[in-house]
């Protein structure tokens, strides 16, 4: 009788590894710039091009979803941090990127273990352009610091979503962490916040809403109670002044947010066709009833 192969060992999802899990798995990782290995560009590739048009044709065409943009005239011309909230699904980026021109460029901080699950997707990525990748416990703040000035020199818009996560509560903002306050403050950047609602549910036809706000800078966050004087990079300082810069964002963008968010909303009798399998296409599969506590 002959013998039975040897089990394979079973592969574990993507999903349910550590982000340090995934970056030892590579022998290492590298963020930012030097993930890209290139300076990143303002203009828009044919390569670009052709790419987020077969996006807009599925997203749009495919999906029917439906994305209502208010304030495209408030726009600088580029060269300016967008700070975009509620982070609260895969279409996020999509919402920013509608948002704005083709060019200049949007360039992203985001995930790289949530993004580089397949070897496919980073080397289109990269090859694509857009994203610089954070992996959570990595190198720290100044090379985030410094994408961001690469993505400003080159007169592009670099993006954040301070939040930090998809999970939250529906029609409402989580807390900002202080990584986008320290990167407008060593930077001197202008900041243009960016409201977004309607994109933790979706399903055929979903309808979404952004409104772009009038563009700010950190000065103007703090308020004339701040005396124009930079603390020493890395003292506790600082982090106090990032923090209030996060926290007079969210205070601008929080309310708009609220006001969108019924907009999106269809009745409860509504066909929600494919729901499950839209809202979680690019993510980790979760619940659909989002709270506080995912």
């Amino acid at each position: 009788m002959p013998e039975a192969a040897p089990e394979r060992p079973s592969r574990i999802p993507a999903g349910r590894l550590s982000p340090q899990a995934m970056a030892d798995a590579r022998g290492g990782v590298l963020e930012g710039l030097a993930w890209l290995g290139r300076p990143p560009e303002a203009a828009a590739s044919w390569f670009y091009r052709v790419v987020r048009l077969m996006v807009r044709f599925v997203i749009f065409g495919g999906f029917r979803f439906r994305v209502t943009v208010q304030g495209r005239e408030l726009l600088p011309p580029g060269g300016y941090l967008l700070v975009a909230a509620a982070h609260r699904g895969w279409m996020d980026p999509f919402v920013a990127v509608h948002a704005l021109p083709v060019s200049p460029r949007a360039w992203f901080l985001g995930s790289g273990p949530s993004t580089f699950t397949a070897a496919w997707r980073e080397w289109l990525i990269r090859r694509l352009g857009g994203l610089l990748p954070v992996w959570r416990g990595g190198v720290g703040i100044d090379g985030h610091v410094a994408s961001a000035q690469a993505v400003l020199a080159a007169g592009a818009v670099f993006v954040q979503m301070p939040e930090g996560t998809v999970s939250g509560p529906p029609g409402r903002i989580g807390p900002f962490r202080s990584g986008a306050g320290l990167i407008a403050l060593r930077t001197g950047a202008a900041i243009v916040p960016l409201a977004m609602a309607g994109t933790e549910d979706l399903y055929l036809g979903k309808r979404m809403a952004a409104r772009v706000l009038p563009p700010t800078t950190a000065a103007d966050l703090l308020g004339p109670h701040w005396d124009g004087r930079l603390p020493a990079t890395g003292s506790r300082e600082e982090l106090d002044l990032a923090r209030s810069v996060v926290a007079a964002l969210a205070a601008r963008i929080g309310p708009v947010v609220e006001e969108l968010h019924p907009g999106t909303l269809d009745p409860p009798d509504h066909p929600r066709r494919l729901r499950r399998r839209l809202t979680w296409l690019l993510l980790r599969p979760g619940r659909l009833d989002r709270a506080t506590t995912d």
